[in-house]
């Protein structure tokens, strides 16, 4: 009989890491495009691709798929076949031999990943360092882990509200970097190419932060799931100095690079020292992957320079920025030219919302940026994220007039949002 009384059943309790959360961002960006007349929405919020994989390994998906070994459990590390292929692309560009039996472990998602890596490293009251703007799941995953988050913000280019700049020109405070380690620091976590602002990390700027976690003995989540798509020349943490790569686990995506998110394949690469406690963690957390999904996998990394994958890539996506970014220009709007990524911050500072809208009071409350994202999908059906949602309150003016695009999506569909987004031309 369940615990009930007068005929009503008592209210059961939530987990404080799940209770109290405010509406998400993405959910307040599902409610404006139900709300919106203008139908169907043009969705460039979420960081998916509106196209498939390549054929050859969508075909590869198919003929695994047909195979009785990759239809059952995968060993908890991950598949030999794409941790060998994993560790032949990245022995090169780690700039290091990669022992894919050691060095390697594969997740559910890079996501995943480093939420194996948090419950590795991380005990009660361990702090955490994440760069603002973070990708938002950093914290959640942080904290489940027992851990603090600490924080230092990306300073905009000064100019950002009037002119179009790099993403490289979004700074980080080494100062104040510095200034937020303490005794209880463990790890910090850096993206790059980086989600929401694309910029690709300088050397020296990796130098800098890298040498001093060797100084302090701090572990470096280098986050790297968009690192096919660079645009200006990559380095990537590990490869700085051995001090530094013995403390670097570097992320991968292959649902990123292969335009399969769906398929939840992700990876992490260090020294074991490091990944056998972040595999100790993923086989307590789902035991093992996908395997149809990962076999198909090692097949797009062992076959994509005779495909020119990597290549045909960066430039289609590149492409893809500068065509969406063509109605920016036309309008006045100024943005940061991504370095690396498929996502394109721009600056709506010109233009200007009605006094009198209604905003529903969850959506008045927060930012601007939530204001303009709203507004955009309920009069043109073009979704965007806020990018405050990846600050702390107090450092969300720093991002409020900006709103994060998507640009992974057919050719078409970035025409029909240049088409919509001329509307705004009364607005400003």
């Amino acid at each position: 009989m369940g615990d009930c009384t007068n005929g009503q059943f008592k209210a059961i309790r939530p987990a404080a890491r799940v209770a109290g959360q405010r509406q998400d961002v993405w959910t307040i960006v599902n409610d404006a495009a139900a709300a919106s007349p203008v139908k169907p929405i043009v969705n460039m919020g979420q960081g998916f691709f509106g196209y498939n994989p390549p054929d050859f390994i969508i075909e590869a998906a198919r003929e695994a798929v047909t195979r009785v070994d990759a239809n059952q459990y995968s060993p908890t590390t991950g598949r030999p076949n794409l941790k060998a292929a994993i560790a032949k692309v990245y022995s090169k560009s780690l700039e290091k031999e990669i022992d894919p039996t050691t060095e390697v472990t594969i997740t559910t998602g890079a996501n995943e990943g480093m939420l194996c890596a948090f419950m590795a490293f991380v005990e009660d009251g361990d702090e955490v360092i994440v760069f603002e703007p973070f990708f938002d799941q950093y914290i959640s995953n942080i904290e489940m882990a027992g851990g603090k988050v600490r924080y230092v913000p990306l300073a905009p280019p000064p100019g950002g509200d009037h002119s179009t700049s790099s993403s490289g020109d979004w700074k980080i405070d080494l100062q104040k970097f510095k200034d937020t380690i303490t005794p209880r620091t463990r790890m910090i976590v850096i993206n790059s190419p980086h989600n929401p602002v694309g910029k690709v990390f300088t050397r020296a700027e990796l130098e800098e932060i890298g040498n001093i976690c060797v100084a302090h003995n701090i572990i470096i989540l280098s986050d790297e799931v968009y690192d096919s798509l660079f645009y200006v020349p990559m380095t990537r943490m590990a490869t700085i100095s051995p001090a530094i790569r013995n403390l670097t686990l570097t992320v991968g995506s292959a649902g990123k690079i292969f335009y399969a998110t769906g398929w939840r394949v992700g990876f992490l690469i260090g020294p074991q020292h490091l990944i056998k406690y972040v595999s100790a963690a993923h086989m307590r957390i789902c035991y093992s992957s996908p395997s149809p999904l990962q076999e198909a996998c090692a097949v797009g990394f062992a076959q994509a320079d005779e495909h020119n994958f990597w290549e045909d890539s960066r430039k289609s996506l590149l492409g893809k920025i500068k065509r969406f970014t063509e109605v920016c220009d036309e309008l006045g709007l100024p943005y940061s030219m991504p370095e690396g990524g498929y996502f394109v911050m721009v600056n709506f500072a010109k233009v200007k919302i009605p006094e009198d809208y209604p905003f529903p009071p969850h959506v008045a409350s927060r930012p601007r940026d939530f204001r303009l994202s709203w507004f955009l999908t309920v009069e043109f059906g073009v979704a965007a994220i806020p990018p405050t949602e990846f600050y702390l309150p107090e450092n969300a003016h720093l991002a409020e007039n900006y709103l994060r695009f998507a640009i992974c999506k057919e050719d078409s569909v970035l025409e029909d949002a240049k088409s919509r987004l001329r509307g705004l031309r009364k607005y400003m």
